[in-house]
């Protein structure tokens, strides 16, 4: 882990025109080209298997086979948000009104997410990437992701931090709920663009979802259906956005970095080959994601020797594991950010 002390050297160091070097290095490879048609094809596929889930639902009827149609409707749903989020970063189309055309069908329409409120979030996540006061993915609203929150919290993260690394994957699978959730309550802020579309095409979704559920299974069997739907596709979007950041340096107001340290820094790679690339989006590719964010998809793999190399030459850490490290090296560091509130618990125990 690199510590604050070195991460102030780096800056010092290498402040300012470091990132222009490597941008040039790929404009020069061609990688910021759009790719038109990889995106027609992989918008096809995930179209067509949205409504091949669907129709299988419909097909399949009153019937308990309907768990493994939930199953893959959530993966298909996840697979769904990851094409959002291409569409928030301009990846797909370089208009910005196509792309929020798109972004509102896909995100609003389909699967039930404010594309607008979750655009800006995204936005000001990439803007500071694991920053503990303006990062809106280590917020500490449920959980925490330092000492310096864990010493802050109150409520339901200083009850749920002292385990919470145990306590992870169990809480995903309230992810999808907690997205439906928060899209709704962006609905009441002013500052969100175009509130009565999205209204509308949030509403839609969900009349159409319940109805389409409720028509073909019984009561029991069409709660079991959601809860299971809901639950994998919390979990699938929960498992892709982990290994990015959670463990990785945070920062602080008092952390001063440029642009490419503040991004390669704070960012994790998953090493994998193309069922990987295809399962996480291409955010396996997190830190040469996070410099180039509007790099199409699959020129991403393409990028990462160009970005390591680089980094290499400036002695800048380049941070990349195995899927499965990534979660180790996230979980370690979830547990280690708790222990001063099991210290606390341990001792309010003790004095009793």
């Amino acid at each position: 882990m690199t510590t604050p002390s070195t991460l102030d050297t780096m800056d010092r160091e290498g402040r300012g025109s470091d990132f222009a070097g490597l941008s040039r290095r790929i404009a020069k490879a061609g990688l910021l080209d759009r790719r038109p048609v990889h995106y027609t094809v992989r918008l096809c596929v995930v179209g067509a298997l949205f409504v091949a889930g669907w129709a299988a639902f419909a097909a399949v009827g009153d019937s308990w086979a309907q768990i493994p149609i939930a199953v893959f409707l959530a993966v298909v749903f996840a697979q769904v948000a990851l094409v959002a989020h291409d569409l928030a970063h301009r990846q797909v189309f370089r208009s910005r009104r196509s792309s929020e055309i798109a972004g509102w069908v896909a995100g609003n329409l389909t699967i039930g997410m404010s594309y607008g409120w979750w655009a800006d979030k995204h936005t000001r996540h990439h803007a500071n990437p694991n920053h503990e006061d303006h990062d809106p993915d280590v917020s500490a609203e449920v959980l925490i992701w330092s000492t310096r929150q864990a010493a802050a919290s109150r409520g339901l993260p200083r009850i749920i931090g002292r385990w919470q690394a145990f306590l992870f994957f169990p809480l995903l699978t309230l992810e999808g709920l907690n997205l439906h959730v928060a899209s709704f309550r962006a609905l009441r802020r002013p500052s969100l663009k175009h509130r009565g579309l999205e209204a509308t095409l949030l509403i839609t979704h969900f009349a159409a979802y319940l109805v389409a559920v409720f028509s073909v299974l019984p009561i029991g069997k069409g709660l079991l259906f959601v809860a299971v739907h809901q639950a994998v596709f919390g979990v699938y979007l929960g498992c892709t956005f982990a290994p990015n950041h959670k463990g990785m340096q945070m920062l602080t107001g008092e952390d001063r970095l440029d642009f490419l340290r503040r991004q390669v820094l704070t960012s994790r790679d998953v090493r994998g080959g193309p069922v990987l690339d295809f399962a996480l989006g291409g955010l396996n590719y997190q830190i040469e994601h996070h410099l180039f964010p509007s790099m199409p998809m699959p020129n991403l793999r393409r990028a990462q020797p160009i970005v390591r190399a680089y980094c290499a030459e400036l002695g800048i850490p380049y941070q990349e594991s195995g899927l499965v490290g990534s979660y180790a090296q996230a979980l370690r560091h979830m547990h280690a950010a708790g222990a001063p509130l099991r210290v606390r618990g341990a001792s309010a125990s003790a004095g009793r």
